[in-house]
């Protein structure tokens, strides 16, 4: 049986031709704005990937996925944000969730009855490495997966926007 550090390592592979082929250069300029102005709600089981069973393509669609495709508060919060920064012409930036890191759009967004303030600027993502190490922190130590988290390998990632890349921050263990 191969490694779970394996596992992962074709999709290292496919990346490294995914980023030589510039499609990361024809996705939108502004976070959350799909080409198609679809958000998809789907299932996280793997036989219901967006892009196999309805064509769709990078850039066109915000895929959101959960247990069952299920319209949660979190996906509601999630729509809210997305139609927060569609009405404030919110500016480019690498990854949307670093916007919560300016006060006033949370702030305004807080007010509407999204987040607190405190729970949006913890979201924010400015430093993509630290964040996905913070993560890969928070899933490790979880109480609800005390019983089972060290029958797996837990590993971290990173996508970098503008080289298209994968890269590994956390090792898997």
């Amino acid at each position: 049986m191969p490694t779970p550090t394996s596992n992962f390592a074709p999709y290292l592979e496919r990346n490294d031709a995914f980023a030589g082929t510039g499609a990361r250069l024809h996705v939108p300029d502004i976070p959350f704005v799909p080409f198609k102005q679809v958000y998809l709600i789907t299932c996280i089981d793997p036989r219901v990937e967006p892009a196999a069973i309805a064509g769709v393509r990078l850039g066109e669609a915000i895929v959101a996925r959960n247990i069952g495709g299920r319209v949660t508060d979190s996906v509601v919060r999630d729509l809210a944000w997305i139609c927060h920064l569609h009405e404030n012409k919110a500016p480019d930036a690498d990854c949307g969730s670093g916007l919560f890191a300016d006060p006033g759009l949370r702030r305004s967004y807080a007010a509407r009855g999204g987040y607190d303030e405190a729970t949006a600027e913890a979201m924010a993502v400015l430093d993509p490495h630290e964040t996905v190490r913070r993560d890969v922190e928070l899933l490790r130590a979880a109480p609800a997966l005390a019983g089972s988290i060290d029958s797996f390998k837990v590993g971290g990632y990173a996508y970098d926007l503008k080289t298209g890349r994968i890269s590994t921050v956390v090792s898997p263990s």
